[in-house]
């Protein structure tokens, strides 16, 4: 087979490489015991289990450069994958600076796309493909599958093409070819998923084409199907190395296991507390049978931290260690001193975000009694991308830079952009460039014939866009299915426009409508990626931040000026971004927000996935912590306002966790009024209790809060805290009156802030509560006990 010849040229070449003689290894005495003994196990299927910190990629370069110096492996005879293209250049860079000269004649390192992309185009013919095959971006993935479902007759509205996209990606990471789709998925895509797969697969032939997935499905295909090929490979390849092995999917696994079957010299790097990306395919089993898969496999366990302080490493050790599925392992470390965890407890979460904010300056400027620290060096990290709203409005107001790895700034993502298009046009009609991005926003079938005749009659009549729609349809310029959906657009419009300021209706209550009856919530609520109920959850976001202001207009000038103002210079940053795009990342300062039960662990992924998605969740918190290097801060809110309503939050189950001779507690006192965390009632000695009933007045962190409190005032347009109140809740109450609450029974009013109430229960002291959980005594006579 011709696609063996170069294959040849290798195996005919000078063995020299194999036949030298060992050089001496100063690589060798750079490494710890553990790292050493990972990298001299060169023969036999070994797993090097490393934990956050560990030097892990340092043994894995080390172990390459072994194998060239030593005369194992020639470098066309080792298979070295990675996630990313940046981690396999920089492998590349190390084992050349390790070696002393730049190494040429390493193809087959890089990411499982890249090195399966060169095996198929080698063997393209045997997938029924040519060897110029094109590869399709999501776009044009998406596109073809509109053609395969409209060709089917079926309606793209209510079964939409990205749905599909997410159906077959997951079958296709779990190496499942149309044929081989379980009965139990049979039931997929309105009883059509596997149909619409196979046409679908046939159209990329017809294309002389292939998706993402198809790169390693194909391969894997391949294998199973010409022991030939695949026996050529495994000669081949003497030595294989994986890293992150956590993260891989079922393909990559069997791709894996099939090449690995010849020599048997394969070395897999990655740690099972840190798998977290089962959303998107990753098997946390994979790593964990890996002793069965391979017998005789060697396990080494990488536990010297370089990276943290010991309190920061016992924190994160004490939450993994309520996973069952897991491997074991404890990290240490030799430096000594450093601080312990810091847990704060905030009455909400703009609270929250002005007391990070706070701290940054504090820490920057080194008031903090510890040295200055970098803006580059300090971090956010959330577990939801809807969190960053109030970092973010907080930022800018105060003049603090930041910028959002791993995706756009909160103002910035299309469904706030399309949201916020929504709301422009309401308030000025005359926005054409507004009107152009909602016009079609969801679909309304109105394609660029239909939008060039608006903006033909607009131009006629001299009027803005939307009163050019108006006229257009009046005068059945536009007819059918899209001229009726441009009607009620317009009339919709102008109805909301009627509504604003209009008594009874709140700007947040518009706001709902608007995106409701637009068919915009809808669109997303309709959508199947995994993006859309983060798209959904950012625009509960967006209106959340509607509450600080007094209506649409003073809101939308509020973000065209900090959004103007905000610039891309150099300079330091304070970083914000998930917690999924954290890992592999490290800071001196980590901040954690949001460690509330129901945001973290996430609600949505428990209800999905059970035990399994507590525990992938509980993964994410040892990321999050083992991210920090000397500072670590976890904080959580009593109380989040969902659409104007005070809704009283449960610590986070992580945080009873926490070891608490690691962790220093910085709450003020009664935010909760104590006694209700993770575990239940009052009663117990977890940390979320201490947090509650804390008294920290004296405390330096609080001290210097009130401190910087009084120094400068807040220069946000206005208070969330203080701007939405329930007036009628509050007007209820006065100084002296007797009060009922669920939890704590009766006891009387002792002082009143807002829409917050001190109340000295008889049974349970001076706590503060929201209005709305409290019942005047008179009238709780049918309040169950």
């Amino acid at each position: 087979m011709s696609s063996f010849d170069d294959m040849d040229a290798f195996e005919g070449a000078s063995l020299s490489a194999r036949a030298m003689a060992a050089r001496p290894a100063p690589y060798l005495d750079e490494l710890n015991p553990a790292q050493r003994e990972a990298v001299e196990r060169l023969d036999g299927p070994v797993l090097m289990l490393a934990g956050a910190g560990t030097g892990k990629t340092k043994a894995l370069t080390s172990r390459i450069v072994h194998l060239l110096s030593t005369g194992k492996a020639r470098p066309n005879e080792i298979l070295s994958v990675t996630f990313t293209n940046k981690a396999a250049r920089e492998m590349k860079d190390r084992v050349g600076r390790m070696l002393g000269h730049q190494i040429e004649g390493m193809p087959w390192l890089g990411t499982f796309h890249a090195i399966c992309v060169k095996l198929l185009r080698r063997h393209a013919e045997l997938a029924g493909l040519k060897s110029n095959f094109t590869i399709l971006d999501s776009d044009d993935q998406i596109r073809l599958m509109k053609q395969v479902i409209a060709a089917n007759n079926i309606d793209e509205k209510r079964w939409p093409a990205r749905q599909l996209a997410s159906l077959i990606d997951g079958w296709k990471n779990r190496a499942l070819t149309p044929e081989k789709v379980p009965a139990a998925d049979a039931g997929a895509f309105n009883n059509r998923g596997t149909e619409l797969y196979a046409q679908y697969q046939t159209r990329l032939r017809e294309l002389n084409a292939c998706d993402f997935g198809d790169l390693l499905l194909h391969v894997v295909t391949i294998f199973q199907t010409h022991e030939d090929v695949l026996s050529q490979y495994q000669r081949w390849f003497r030595y294989i190395l994986v890293d992150e092995y956590q993260d891989t999917n079922v393909a990559q696994y069997l791709w894996l296991r099939l090449l690995a079957q010849g020599h048997r010299n394969i070395c897999c790097v990655g740690d099972d507390d840190q798998s977290i990306y089962g959303w998107r395919g990753a098997e946390v089993g994979n790593i964990l049978r890996f002793e069965k898969d391979f017998p005789g496999a060697h396990v080494v366990r990488l536990e010297q931290n370089y990276r943290s302080t010991a309190h920061i490493l016992a924190a994160a050790s004490g939450v993994i260690r309520g996973n069952e599925g897991r491997l074991g392992k404890e990290l240490w470390t030799e430096a000594e001193g450093g601080e312990k965890l810091r847990l704060i407890g905030h009455w909400d979460g703009e609270e929250e975000a002005r007391w990070i904010g706070e701290e940054i300056e504090s820490m920057q400027s080194g008031t903090r009694g510890m040295q200055p620290v970098s803006l580059d060096d300090m971090a956010i990290l959330v577990r939801a991308s809807h969190q960053m709203r109030a970092f973010e409005d907080r930022f800018l107001t105060i003049g603090l830079p930041y910028r959002v790895i791993g995706g756009p700034r909160f103002y910035e993502r299309m469904e706030i952009r399309d949201a916020m298009a929504y709301f422009r046009l309401v308030v000025s009609p005359e926005d054409d460039l507004a009107f152009e991005r909602v016009v079609n926003r969801p679909k309304r079938g109105l394609g660029d014939k239909a939008q060039q005749v608006i903006q033909q009659t607009a131009r006629e009549f001299g009027v803005p866009l939307l009163q050019g729609a108006s006229i257009a349809v009046d005068e059945d310029r536009i007819k059918g299915k899209g001229g009726g959906q441009l009607r009620l657009l317009c009339e919709n419009l102008a109805r909301w426009g009627r509504m604003v300021g209009a008594p009874g209706m709140t700007h947040m209550e518009l706001a709902e409508i608007i995106l409701d009856e637009s068919g915009y919530t809808a669109m997303w609520q309709n959508d199947k990626t995994p993006e859309a109920p983060g798209r959904l959850e950012n625009l509960k976001e967006l209106v959340k931040a509607l509450e600080g202001f007094e209506n649409l207009q003073g809101f939308l000038e509020h973000v065209s000026l900090i959004m103007d103002n905000e610039t891309e210079e150099a300079g330091e940053k304070v970083s914000i971004m998930t917690l999924h795009a954290a890992k592999g990342l490290e800071f001196p300062a980590v901040f954690l927000p949001g460690w509330e039960d129901g945001l973290f662990p996430s609600q949505r992924s428990m209800d999905e996935s059970g035990l399994k998605g507590l525990e992938e969740e509980r993964r994410l918190a040892y990321v999050g912590i083992t991210r920090a290097e000397q500072v670590c801060t976890i904080s959580f809110a009593g109380n989040r306002r969902v659409f104007g309503q005070w809704q009283s939050a449960l610590p986070s189950r992580f945080i009873d966790e926490l070891p608490e001779a690691h962790v220093e507690v910085l709450t003020p006192p009664g935010l909760y009024g104590g006694g209700y965390g993770a575990a239940g009632p009052a009663g117990g000695s977890g940390l979320d209790q201490r947090a509650a009933d804390a008294n920290v007045y004296n405390s330096p962190g609080w001290k210097r809060m009130q401190a910087r409190a009084g120094q400068r005032p807040v220069r946000q347009p206005q208070e969330a805290r203080n701007q939405v109140i329930d007036l009628q809740a509050v007007s209820a109450f006065e100084t002296g009156q007797r009060v009922f609450h669920q939890k704590f029974g009766y006891g009387a009013i002792t002082g009143i802030e807002g829409d917050k109430l001190e109340v000295d229960f008889e049974k349970a002291g001076v706590k503060k509560v929201v209005s709305r959980f409290v019942t005047a005594a008179d009238s709780a006579d049918d309040v169950p006990f």
